[in-house]
């Protein structure tokens, strides 16, 4: 779990200079280098907030620091006999699952268990959030990808968690035998489909590859839940999710000919009333962010409102903030380049 806190007069986070990284384990921890970055910009470790805070069996109700990992939150209710064991295979932490209202094992996102959270605001203030107090700021920050402000905590609810797991679907792998798909490497792009949709552009998907000669290493299609808690709400509706993988020969335009792919199944996708994750903007115009997300400019608003200096950065925000000056994305995305 890393965040970026900038000095409020232009600070280029790609520039040679280094930011130190500061290690937090603690609200005191937390909140004291928040404080400190008003001054001096920082970049903050929060993988050691990882413990159980409270668990409140009356209540059915369990609190975690944010940076706990699913199968230790999974392991942690076993030991209490209480099974969810269909989180733990969840890579993202639990802050970090809320934070991109990731979806959990059933395609509902996790926002929907969430009953409270305690969150520090860019200069250092800790509000505990719900449905009923600070409710804007529950709702910003569920889904917020993690830019309204640093998730200490996350209060969630057991009994919801448990019909979660209870009704955990699992993925239909599309596996495709190609030549030369075990030789190229692996790029890929995650769609959001209606259902009725999916046929059709699974067709779309064949076309392209076919005329670009691209190898398709496999498809995985999952089923998202529509969920109605946060202000970014890429699950407006009942998706499939078809994450499409495929190979790109390795030559020197390879990174610009995978971008073109990913375009254009992007392009496909939305040409059938689809939608992309909000999580990864690195292919999609302004346009196309505004129709998916109209509600993306008030988002920033809200952002900057209470974040006038917008100190509290990630590499998601600078990526957004590019996109919608028309700009291309400049932020590495890693291995699926």
């Amino acid at each position: 779990m890393f965040a970026t806190l900038t000095l409020p007069a232009g600070f280029d986070p790609t520039s040679p200079q280094r930011t130190p990284t500061v290690r937090v384990r603690s609200a005191d921890d937390l909140r004291n280098a928040l404080r400190h970055a008003r001054e001096h910009a920082v970049r903050l470790d929060g993988t050691g907030m990882n413990s159980v805070l409270q668990l409140d069996l009356k209540r059915r109700l369990l609190e975690v620091q944010a940076a706990t990992p699913w199968a230790e939150l999974a392991k942690f209710l076993a030991s209490h006999k209480i099974a969810i064991d269909a989180f733990a295979p969840m890579p993202a932490t639990v802050g970090e699952a809320v934070a991109q209202a990731a979806a959990g094992p059933d395609g509902l996102p996790v926002v929907a268990h969430v009953v409270a959270i305690t969150v520090f605001t860019p200069d250092g203030e800790l509000r505990r959030a719900d449905r009923n107090t600070h409710r804007e700021l529950f709702h910003l920050a569920l889904g917020g990808q993690g830019v309204i402000g640093v998730i200490y905590s996350v209060t969630l609810s057991i009994d919801s968690l448990l019909g979660s797991a209870a009704a955990a679907t699992v993925p239909i792998e599309l596996r495709l035998d190609e030549a030369g798909a075990a030789q190229s490497p692996a790029c890929s792009i995650e769609c959001l489909l209606p259902p009725a949709a999916l046929d059709a552009f699974l067709k779309d998907v064949r076309l392209l590859a076919d005329e670009r000669r691209i190898a398709l290493h496999g498809i995985t299609v999952r089923r998202y839940q529509a969920e109605s808690e946060t202000t970014l709400r890429w699950a407006r509706q009942e998706w499939a999710g078809v994450e499409v993988r495929f190979g790109i020969r390795q030559t020197l335009g390879a990174s610009v000919a995978a971008a073109e792919v990913r375009r254009a199944l992007l392009h496909a996708a939305l040409g059938h009333g689809g939608s992309f994750p909000i999580r990864d903007l690195r292919d999609a115009t302004r346009r196309q962010l505004e129709a998916c997300y109209p509600m993306i400019g008030a988002f920033i608003a809200d952002k900057r409102r209470g974040d006038a200096a917008e100190r509290l950065q990630n590499g998601w925000y600078r990526s957004l903030v590019a996109t919608m000056r028309g700009e291309p994305c400049a932020v590495r995305w890693g291995k699926n380049d």
